[in-house]
C-alpha cells in the first residue's frame, strides 16, 4: 500500500498517490500535450461556442439558497461612483471618460468548476481507527483547507487564521489550462425533459446509439437541457419544475462510478445543477455519503466537476454533423484558495 507523510490509508479505488505524495492535480496530469493536439485536430471549421450561462443566471437563490446572483459596483475615485467618471472634474485639460467596477461574486452560482477542495469525507487516513475530515489525496480540514471554525468532538472553535484553500485550491486547475478533447454525451436526445435518474446502462445505450467513445485524457461534456429551462425561466427559476426536469447521474451506481474510473476521462461536465441526482437515491449500503458522485470523483479520483454549462447549441451543432468531439478550453479564475470558479468555457469545431 502507497503511504506518505499525511496518510496511511487510502480510499479503496481512489488515485491518492499516484502521481505523488504532494500532487494537487488528480486526473489533469493525464492532461498533456498530445491531449491538446488531439483536441485541435477537431478544429475543422473554425467555429466556437461559447459554453457559460451569463453570470447572473440561473437568477434569485432559489436554485441554491446560499449562492446569490452577482453584485456589481463601481470603484470609488475621490469620493465619487467611478462610472462615467469625467476626469476634466480633477484636471480641466484632460477630457477623457472612465468607467471602472467591482463585483461581488458566488463562485459557484453559475456555469461552475468544482476543486478538489470542495468536497471531502471523513475517511480514517492515518489508521488510528478514528476518521478525519480530508479532502483528495490526504490533504487535512484546517490545516490545509481553513475554515472560520473547527468542529471537534462536538464542539465548535473559532480559528482566527483566515479561510481559504492553502492547498487543492481552484487555481491548480487554472496551472493547468485545461485544453484538449472533449466527448459529448447527449441525454437529453435519448433520455427527454423530463427526470431521469441515468445509470451505467442507461448512459452506455444512449453512448452506443451516437458511437461516443471516451478514452484516457478525455473531458467529458453530458447535455441533459437544463441550462436551456434556466435561460427560459429568464432569471426566475421554477425549482419544482427543474427538479422534476432533465437527466442527472446516478451517484449510487457502482457500475457508472467504476465506468468513471475505467474511462480515464479527465473532467466531467454537465450542463444541470450538480451532475448527479439530487438528493441522491436512498441507499443502505452508504448511507452516510449524500453526494456520491462528487465524493467519487473529486475525493477520490481527482476528476474536476462542471456544472450548469450551456451545452445545448454545441450539441445540436455536432449531431447535426455526426461529431461527437470537439476541443475545449474551459480553465477558472486563478483565484488563489477558492473552491470553486466561474468556467468561462468555449468549445470550437
Amino acid at each position: 500500500m502507497l503511504t506518505n507523510t499525511r496518510w496511511k490509508r487510502r480510499p479503496e479505488g481512489s488515485t491518492w498517490g499516484d502521481w505523488g505524495e504532494d500532487d494537487q492535480f488528480g486526473r489533469l496530469n493525464l492532461l498533456g500535450p498530445e491531449q491538446v493536439k488531439k483536441g485541435i485536430a477537431e478544429v475543422r471549421e473554425g467555429i466556437p461556442f461559447c459554453l457559460s450561462l451569463p453570470l447572473d443566471y440561473p437568477g434569485e437563490a432559489k436554485v441554491n439558497p446560499r449562492r446569490h446572483p452577482p453584485v456589481l459596483q463601481p470603484t470609488i475615485r475621490d469620493g465619487k461612483p467611478n462610472l462615467n467618471f469625467p476626469l476634466s472634474l480633477t484636471n480641466r485639460k484632460l477630457l477623457d471618460v472612465v468607467s471602472d467596477d467591482a463585483a461581488l461574486i458566488h463562485l459557484q452560482y453559475s456555469t461552475q468548476w468544482d476543486s478538489f477542495a470542495h468536497v471531502g469525507q471523513q475517511f480514517d487516513a492515518d489508521g488510528d481507527g478514528e476518521p478525519e475530515m480530508v479532502y483528495y489525496n490526504g490533504y487535512r480540514a484546517w490545516e490545509h483547507v481553513i475554515g472560520p471554525i473547527e468542529y471537534r468532538d462536538g464542539q465548535e472553535i473559532p480559528v482566527k487564521e483566515p479561510p481559504g484553500a492553502r492547498a487543492l485550491g481552484i487555481e491548480r486547475m487554472a496551472e493547468k489550462c485545461v485544453q484538449g478533447r472533449a466527448v459529448m454525451i447527449d441525454l437529453l436526445t435519448h433520455c427527454g425533459w423530463g427526470r431521469t435518474v441515468v445509470g451505467y446502462d442507461r448512459l452506455m445505450r444512449a453512448m452506443e446509439a451516437d458511437e461516443v467513445e471516451v478514452e484516457p485524457g478525455d473531458m467529458v461534456c453530458l447535455r441533459t437541457g437544463f441550462a436551456d429551462l434556466l435561460l427560459q425561466m429568464r432569471k426566475k427559476p421554477d425549482v419544482d419544475r427543474l427538479n422534476n426536469s432533465c437527466a442527472a447521474l446516478d451517484g449510487r451506481d457502482e457500475r457508472l462510478l467504476q465506468w468513471i474510473t475505467d474511462s480515464g476521462l479527465v473532467i466531467l461536465a454537465s450542463d444541470n445543477y450538480a451532475v448527479e441526482q439530487q438528493p441522491a437515491l436512498d441507499t443502505d449500503e452508504d448511507p452516510c455519503c449524500s453526494l456520491p458522485l462528487h465524493a467519487h470523483c473529486l475525493f477520490k479520483l481527482g476528476v474536476h466537476l462542471g456544472e450548469m454549462w450551456l451545452l445545448s447549441p454545441l450539441a445540436d451543432w455536432l449531431r447535426a454533423h455526426r461529431r461527437t468531439r470537439f476541443f475545449l478550453t474551459a480553465p477558472p479564475l486563478r483565484l488563489p484558495g477558492a473552491v470553486g470558479s466561474p468556467a468561462n468555457a468555449i468549445g470550437t469545431v
